[in-house]
């Protein structure tokens, strides 16, 4: 039951190339720096990578897609990463776009067993009539495109067919946690995180506090021990090292 890894390198040895990735974060908020960069030393390359966004540039997943290791990258936002967009918009990197609370929903229903759902998300529009351009080709047309999903009416309302995701791995960045891989997040930093960890077969995490087995009640875990199999404890440099996206101060 004793699940922690001496170091993140340790933890993610052993991911091998082109499996697939859940990665927890929102921005620059609770992402698995630590385990990131471990995997990015590590060498894995040909990723396909689930997570709210692609980081920043230098930080989060933006270090390991300005080293060319992820291949395609479901997620929800662009955002102010320009290596991003400029390697889908090149062709150089495969994007399904997907609705932000659809795409947690993938999550925890892969983590749950649920294989698919109908939500009206998306009617409408591209996400359901297909055509969504997933990877561009070098002259700019469109390589490859999603194709049409199926709807139903539930209440005289249309829906769309959505499919559950697991992953092969995920990292995971969490505020606290025992050896038994039970987990406490912390504010914002809970966002994608224990959607994540539900989805990945194999789950690593980084905690910033590792306690003791007994040392949380059972009200106080957020996501119990059973979704994680690798905890890593964070040094106090790297559990204080949190980036700010977009940091405003009065003149």
């Amino acid at each position: 039951m004793d699940k922690v890894r001496a170091s993140a390198a340790e933890a993610v040895a052993d991911i091998p190339d082109g499996v697939s990735l859940a990665v927890g974060g929102f921005g620059l908020s609770g992402v698995p720096e630590a385990a990131i960069r471990a995997l990015h030393e590590q060498g894995a390359t040909g990723l396909d990578v689930v997570s709210h966004n692609c980081g920043a540039d230098g930080h989060g997943l933006g270090v390991l897609l300005a080293a060319g290791r992820i291949a395609r990258v479901t997620g929800s936002y662009v955002g102010e990463n320009k290596e991003f967009a400029r390697q889908y918009l090149s062709g150089d990197l495969e994007v399904e776009l997907v609705p932000q609370g659809t795409l947690d929903e993938r999550l925890r229903a892969g983590g749950a067993g649920i294989p698919a759902f109908y939500t009206p998300a998306g009617v409408g529009t591209q996400v359901a009539r297909g055509s969504l351009p997933w990877r561009y080709a070098p002259d700019g047309s469109v390589a490859v495109a999603s194709l049409p999903k199926e709807t139903r009416d539930f209440h005289g309302r249309p829906h769309v067919l959505e499919h559950g995701i697991t992953t092969d791995f995920a990292l995971v960045r969490a505020w606290r946690g025992d050896r038994h891989g039970n987990l406490v997040f912390r504010r914002a930093a809970a966002n994608f995180n224990p959607l994540a960890a539900m989805a990945g077969r194999t789950t690593v995490v980084e905690v910033e506090e590792l306690l003791e087995p007994g040392e949380l009640r059972p009200d106080q875990v957020h996501l119990p021990g059973v979704f994680v199999q690798r905890i890593v404890a964070l040094t106090p440099e790297q559990a204080a090292d949190k980036q700010i996206e977009k940091r405003t101060v009065r003149p």
